[in-house]
């Protein structure tokens, strides 16, 4: 990435589609997933750019779909949940869903009694375990050396992804730039020019999809080298260059937070 400080402009007019990443680029990162909250505002915000885009607007996270759906009520829109194990093509749509392997469960409790009373939080998402080590940094390593001591009692094509505060394993085809890939073969988003907003190591897949396709990749808060070809600084910079580029042009913010 090029971190040269430059004033960017705002997004040309054109046919965008819009992919979002949630925490660490739309919320915060809380010390335990629940504990983060939906502003009004944002609320706000996502209606207008569902409407905008025709519709071409997409969550891609981590999160499981039902968990989204109770963080953003009453909004429901199109999403990859669980990294892309998970998918609704439209917001009032069916969920596609993965199965869990059924040695998951007695690995999570595994670690769970070893590190869940050291303010490590454990968290079960189906095929995917996410171990959280925000309130305990210190333990990350160990946390790592748990999950990938776990691989050979799992099926073949599991993996660890290790991330900002935080290690989580997962099934190989859980990638969000194919969850990308997926969403840009149906309409409202085919023929759009893509753009992804992550924030993490496991976001870094979707924007080599995205680059590949020649659309547009940011990287909120930045850490070391990425494949995104923007940075914004911070969550808060995230919200304000959406809604210069796909709110309200009554509410237009300066995009001075994002670098090429």
């Amino acid at each position: 990435m090029n971190t040269q400080t430059d004033l960017t402009p705002r997004l040309p007019e054109g046919r965008w589609a819009l992919f979002l990443d949630i925490d660490g680029t739309l919320l915060e990162h809380a010390a335990h997933p629940d504990s983060v909250s939906v502003s009004e505002e944002l609320l706000f915000l996502l209606q207008t750019i569902e409407r905008r885009l025709d519709g071409a607007l997409a969550f891609i996270t981590g999160r499981s779909i039902a968990d989204v759906d109770r963080l953003f009520e009453p909004l429901k829109l199109r999403i990859a949940g669980l990294y892309g194990l998970e998918h609704r093509l439209t917001p009032d749509g069916q969920i596609e869903a993965a199965d869990a392997p059924a040695d998951m469960a007695a690995l999570a409790d595994e670690i769970e009694l070893e590190l869940a009373s050291k303010a490590v939080y454990v968290e079960r998402k189906g095929p995917v375990l996410a171990i959280h080590t925000r309130a305990a940094p210190h333990l990350l390593a160990r946390a790592t050396e748990l999950v990938e001591a776990a691989l050979a009692r799992l099926p073949e094509g599991y993996r660890v992804i290790a991330g900002n505060a935080g290690v989580e394993l997962m099934p190989l085809e859980a990638a969000k730039g194919a969850a990308i890939r997926r969403f840009m073969q149906f309409d409202p988003f085919t023929g759009r020019r893509a753009v992804f907003l992550g924030d993490d190591t496991s976001d870094e897949n979707g924007f080599d999809t995205v680059n590949a396709a020649g659309g547009i990749s940011i990287r909120v808060k930045p850490q070391g080298e990425t494949a995104a070809h923007f940075a914004i600084a911070d969550v808060a910079g995230a919200i304000a260059w959406l809604k210069a580029n796909f709110g309200n042009a009554a509410e237009q913010a300066t995009s001075d937070s994002l670098v090429a």
